[in-house]
């Protein structure tokens, strides 16, 4: 029985895969277009099979919602047939529709939504294009902003601006980093990972 919100049904407890999920990334991808940002719960985690593969159709799910944006952020964390979403987005209806689309995998038992809609702002608005607008019309970023899904996402809230995704390499994150923490936000963190990093994570797995 699925359920969205709901508790664990079993009280076992098999190993945890956590990984942030840039929108548009695939694993299999990850040195073309910048896959995941990848949290381990341990760093000796060796994949549990029928987590990895569970994630696997969660993230296909979140991926091919298209009304997420670069201003959008989702994090799903997979134990067993249980899915916890946190994150961040613009409209209540994505959180929404995002938890209904996972809630149907076939798998899922149950989905505690957590995730969060950022407040209405028009200062807020204004600062995320802004610095998106910059970081994409930057020249080093010209590759970045050509793909389908742009890989660099910019959260704001309440002034607070956070940078989350991929980029190619150290001198792109911090390119990245002084655009976006030149507009006079009340708050900058830099949570971009490099290609390489990325691809370490994945082989942890």
């Amino acid at each position: 029985m699925r359920r969205v919100d709901g508790r664990a049904m079993d009280s076992s407890k098999p190993r945890v895969l956590e990984v942030t999920m840039s929108w548009h990334i695939r694993l299999s991808r990850i040195t073309a277009v910048a896959a995941l940002t990848l949290a381990l719960t341990a760093p000796a985690f060796a994949a549990d099979s029928a987590n990895y593969q569970l994630f696997r159709q969660v993230e296909t799910q979140v991926l091919r919602y298209p009304h997420l944006s670069i201003f959008d952020s989702i994090h799903a964390r997979v134990d067993g047939g249980v899915v916890e979403l946190t994150g961040k987005v613009t409209m209540p209806y994505k959180r929404d529709a995002i938890a209904e689309r996972v809630a149907k995998v076939t798998g899922v038992t149950a989905v505690r939504n957590k995730v969060e809609v950022l407040p209405v702002s028009q200062f807020d608005d204004d600062l995320r294009f802004r610095i998106a607008r910059a970081i994409y019309s930057n020249a080093n970023f010209y590759g970045y902003g050509s793909r389908v899904n742009p890989p660099i996402h910019v959260i704001v809230e309440h002034g607070r601006v956070t940078l989350e995704g991929v980029v190619n390499n150290n001198v792109d994150r911090m390119i990245a980093q002084s655009i976006a923490s030149s507009f006079g936000a009340f708050r900058f963190t830099n949570d971009l990972k490099t290609t390489a990093e990325a691809r370490q994570e994945l082989e942890r797995l």
